[in-house]
């Protein structure tokens, strides 16, 4: 029997539903769940979209909405490849405007010689902390009450970037008193025309609050909505 013969009750079989399941699909009075459709689809040698084509229609972001390329419940649920990916791939602006920003250079090897590249490059790269003696630094310190605080963390950025030594193309800026408590609240990372955006949930610190990943594709959606409160927070800061 080829697949395209194939029988609901073998199909049925073959993907692990009941033939009932089967044929509720074929009567259109069900629509299988994303996994089953594709399992019904490899198992008949066909293409999803040839069996359920609304459902994939379904699937395609329109509109604002397909600025967003994928949500992840913990910015620590992004693999770490993304991350070196988007630093790698931007050619013209790369701004790091969280609050403390020191995971950068503990997990991607070797980061300054990749800030030294990119800068040599032509790559403009921006860098806006928290100060670590703010009042904002020390509140938050108390909310999160953990062991590697808000101000160690934005030190150990200081000290890479002192590493770093001057260079063109580099400038660091602490955010202005007035803003330090927007800014505590929300990381926003871009790299040319994508983003990685945080907004930090209560008391939970970056790693455990949600990530968007975001993708400039029209004027005035989710990419420059956030690109533009950052570069606000950027204009006031001051220079470290």
């Amino acid at each position: 029997m080829t697949e395209a013969r194939m029988t609901p009750q073998r199909l049925a079989l073959r993907i692990g539903v009941s033939p009932k399941t089967v044929k509720r699909w074929l009567d259109d009075e069900s629509q299988p769940h994303r996994q089953s459709r594709i399992d019904a689809a490899r198992a008949l040698g066909v293409d999803e979209e040839m069996l359920w084509p609304q459902a994939v229609t379904d699937r395609i972001k329109t509109g604002a909405d397909r600025e967003i390329i994928r949500t992840y419940p913990y910015r620590s649920a992004a693999p770490s490849t993304l991350w070196g990916e988007l630093v790698a791939g931007a050619k013209s602006d790369t701004f790091l405007a969280g609050y403390t920003n020191y995971f950068f250079w503990t997990q991607q090897p070797h980061f300054n010689d990749t800030l030294r590249e990119k800068a040599a490059g032509g790559c403009r790269i921006r860098v806006l902390l928290g100060d670590p003696e703010s009042q904002t630094t020390r509140d938050r310190e108390a909310i999160e009450a953990v062991a590697l605080t808000v101000s160690t963390r934005i030190r150990m950025t200081l000290d890479e970037l002192a590493r770093l030594g001057p260079l063109d193309n580099v400038e660091v800026r602490f955010s202005a008193p007035e803003d330090a408590v927007n800014h505590v609240s929300l990381s926003t990372f871009r790299f040319d025309n994508d983003a990685l955006v945080t907004p930090h949930l209560a008391r939970l610190v970056g790693h455990d609050s949600p990530l968007l990943h975001l993708r400039r594709a029209e004027a005035g959606g989710m990419f420059d909505r956030f690109a533009e409160s950052s570069e606000e927070l950027w204009s006031r800061g001051r220079p470290v």
